[in-house]
């Protein structure tokens, strides 16, 4: 179900940038290529028709990212820290002390 729905998220994205950049603006930016057929649109031409687009879009988005994280955070409700075993043990532990001394590796100088 995530999958479906991750691949719908970016397919989403795609279409909302491509929405947004065929709007017009004050520079044109794409929206020049958006085609001269805006009888199909109404008598305002394609602005009404992709500011609605764009919204429904984002909303579709937002929907679907909320889901996202709903489901998400639904299967990984566990935390890691319920995952983690300590090995403590029921006694501490002595620690043996060597009977005899470890020879020191410096060389020692003869006394006179």
């Amino acid at each position: 179900m995530t999958s479906t729905l991750l691949i719908v998220q970016i397919i989403l994205a795609l279409v909302i940038t491509i929405a947004v950049l065929l709007q017009k603006s004050s520079s044109i930016g794409l929206g020049a290529y958006s085609g001269s057929n805006e009888t199909m649109f109404g008598a305002k031409g394609p602005a009404g028709f992709l500011t609605k687009f764009t919204f429904t879009v984002a909303i579709l988005f937002i929907v679907n990212t909320l889901t996202l994280g709903f489901l998400y955070t639904k299967e990984n409700s566990k935390s890691v820290a319920d995952s983690i075993t300590t090995n403590v043990p029921a006694s501490p532990v002595a620690t043996t002390t060597p009977s005899t001394p470890a020879p020191s590796a410096a060389p020692v100088a003869p006394t006179k």
